[in-house]
C-alpha cells in the first residue's frame, strides 16, 4: 500500500550496513593519492561528515498553522453553544504551529524553498524553521498537486542553498542520503542506494519516482535526497508501507522534474498543462516485432484525436515517437511527463519513425479539451490505461456504447484493477458513459469508481478504489 509521505525517509538498516556501503564506494580510494584529496575522508577514515557540514543547513523544517472549524451543525445554534458553555461567536480555533515536513533551500538569493504539495496543502500560515533554530514566515509561491511539488519564498539573507544535480544521470546502485525531520525528532540523515528509477505508485498525477532504501519516514516529506557530492537529486515524497513507517521502500521526485515544475510556479504561480491529442503506448519488444522494427523503445501512436494539434501537425496512428525535443523517448511515461509539463501554446518537437523513414514534427501544445494526450489518467486506478472511442473493428462496434480500453501498461494500477485491453466501459458509478469526457466528469472527485464492463460475450462490474 502506497502512502503519501507526510513524511518520507529512507529505511535505515543497522549502521553496519551504511558503513559497509560507504566502504565499498571508498575502499578503492584508500590506497590511492586521490583518497587524501576526497572530502569523504577525514584522518584516513571514511566519513561523510565534511560534505554534510555544507549540506545540512540548506534542509529546513516546515511548520504550518491551520484553522480548525467546528463542523457539527448542532453547535452552530447559539442555544446549544450557551448550554455547552462554548464561545458565542463560534470563531475558528487557531492551532499552534506544528512541524509537518521538510524543505530544501535551492536559491539563496530569491529565498526559494522546495517542498511537497501535501506538506502545505492545508496550511493557512507556513513557517520555515532553519537548521539554526530560526523561524521565518514563508510565502507560498505556488503549488502543484499533480507532481506534489510546492515552492515557498522566505525573506532572509545569508542562506545556504543546495545545488540541483542532473537526476537523469542517476543509476540504480548509486549511493544516496535522505535528509529531513522524521517523526519530529529533528534533522536526521539516513543512507542507502537508488533501488529503481522511473517508478509509479498508482496515486495519480505525474510520476517518475526515484526509489530508494534510504530511510524515509513521516516528517521527511519535502526533504532532500542527495548524492555523495552533496548535490540534490530528489525531493522525498512517498513511502510504501502498511504501518505508516519505513520498510525500505521510499520514493523521491527527481530534480529534473521538480525543476521544471518549480520554474513554472515561480514564473506563473501555477502549472497549466496542455495536450497534443494522441493516444499511445510503449513500444514493447512484441509490438516492435509486429511492426517489423528493432526493439529500441519509443511510443507507438494508437489514436490521433480529431481536430487536435497532433492531427494538424500531420501525426498518424502507427507513427512511432522516438525522441521529444531532442531527448530519446523509451516509454509512455517519459513522453507523458515531457508533454504534460509544457504550457499551452508552447511547441514540442517530435522525432517520429513512419515506415522506413524518420521525420520531425513540430506540435503546438493545446488545452485540456484537446483529448487524451500522453494518456493522462482519468482516475488514479486507471493510471496506465489508454482509453478512446470504440474501434470500428471491435466485435461490439455498433452493438454497445461506451469507452474502449485500447491498451494497458504492464504492472500499472489499471492492470492491477483487472481491466483488460478491448474492455468496453459502458457505465461508471451507475451512469451511462459514451465518451472519455463523460467518464472524466463522473470520475472527477470520486474516491471510488464502479465500472460496468462489457467483455467478449459477457459483462461484469469492477470497483476501483
Amino acid at each position: 500500500m502506497s502512502s503519501q509521505c507526510r513524511p518520507l525517509s529512507r529505511r535505515f538498516h543497522p549502521a553496519a550496513f551504511a558503513f559497509l556501503g560507504i566502504m565499498v564506494v571508498l575502499g578503492g580510494l584508500l590506497g590511492s593519492q586521490s583518497a587524501r584529496a576526497t572530502p569523504l575522508l577525514s584522518a584516513d577514515k571514511p566519513t561523510l561528515a565534511p560534505m554534510l557540514e555544507g549540506v545540512l543547513p540548506a534542509v529546513v523544517n516546515i511548520k504550518i498553522k491551520a484553522q480548525r472549524q467546528v463542523e457539527n451543525p448542532l453547535l452552530q445554534d447559539p442555544f446549544f453553544r450557551r448550554f455547552f458553555g462554548l464561545p458565542e461567536d463560534n470563531a475558528p480555533q487557531q492551532r499552534q504551529a506544528q512541524p509537518v515536513g521538510s524543505g530544501v533551500i535551492i536559491d539563496n538569493e530569491e529565498g526559494l524553498v522546495l517542498t511537497n504539495h501535501h506538506v502545505i496543502a492545508k496550511a493557512d500560515d507556513i513557517i520555515v524553521n532553519l537548521a539554526n533554530g530560526r523561524d521565518i514566515a514563508a510565502e507560498l509561491v505556488g503549488s502543484d498537486p499533480e507532481t506534489d511539488i510546492a515552492v515557498l519564498r522566505i525573506d532572509a539573507s545569508g542562506l545556504p542553498a543546495l545545488k540541483m544535480a542532473d537526476s537523469d544521470a542517476l543509476k540504480v546502485g548509486d549511493f544516496v542520503l535522505a535528509i529531513g525531520n522524521p517523526f519530529g525528532l529533528g534533522q536526521t540523515v539516513t543512507s542507502g542506494i537508488v533501488s529503481a528509477l522511473g517508478r509509479m505508485t498508482g496515486t495519480g498525477g505525474y510520476q517518475n519516482f526515484i526509489q530508494t532504501d534510504a530511510a524515509i519516514n513521516p516528517g521527511n516529506s519535502g526533504g532532500a535526497l542527495i548524492n555523495l557530492d552533496g548535490e540534490l537529486v530528489g525531493i522525498n515524497s512517498q513511502i510504501l508501507s502498511r504501518t505508516g513507517g519505513n520498510i525500505g521502500i521510499g520514493f523521491a521526485i527527481p530534480t529534473n522534474l521538480a525543476r521544471r515544475v518549480m520554474d513554472q510556479l515561480v514564473e506563473f504561480g501555477d502549472v497549466q498543462r496542455g495536450k497534443i491529442g494522441i493516444v499511445g503506448q510503449t513500444l514493447t519488444p512484441e509490438l516492435a516485432k509486429a511492426f517489423e522494427r528493432e526493439s529500441e523503445g519509443g511510443v507507438v501512436i494508437t489514436q490521433v484525436i480529431e481536430g487536435s494539434p497532433a492531427e494538424d501537425a500531420g501525426l498518424q496512428p502507427e507513427d512511432i515517437i522516438i525522441a521529444v525535443d531532442g531527448s530519446p523517448v523509451t516509454d509512455m511515461l517519459q513522453l507523458r511527463n515531457h508533454i504534460g509539463l509544457k504550457r499551452v501554446g508552447q511547441q514540442v518537437e517530435l522525432k517520429v519513425k513512419r515506415g522506413n523513414k524518420t521525420r520531425n514534427f513540430k506540435v503546438t501544445i493545446g488545452d485540456a479539451d484537446t483529448g487524451e494526450a500522453g494518456g493522462d489518467a482519468i482516475h488514479p486506478r486507471l493510471q496506465g490505461a489508454q482509453l478512446g472511442a470504440i474501434a470500428d473493428d471491435h466485435p461490439l462496434a455498433g452493438q454497445a456504447e461506451g469507452v474502449q480500453v485500447l491498451s494497458i501498461e504492464r504492472g500499472s494500477p489499471a492492470a492491477q484493477s483487472g481491466l483488460r485491453p478491448g474492455d468496453i466501459i459502458s457505465a461508471a458509478n451507475r451512469e451511462p458513459v459514451a465518451s472519455t469526457t463523460e467518464l472524466r466528469e463522473i470520475a472527477e472527485g470520486s474516491q471510488q469508481l464502479l465500472l460496468h464492463i462489457r467483455r467478449g460475450n459477457g459483462a461484469l462490474f469492477l470497483l476501483l478504489q
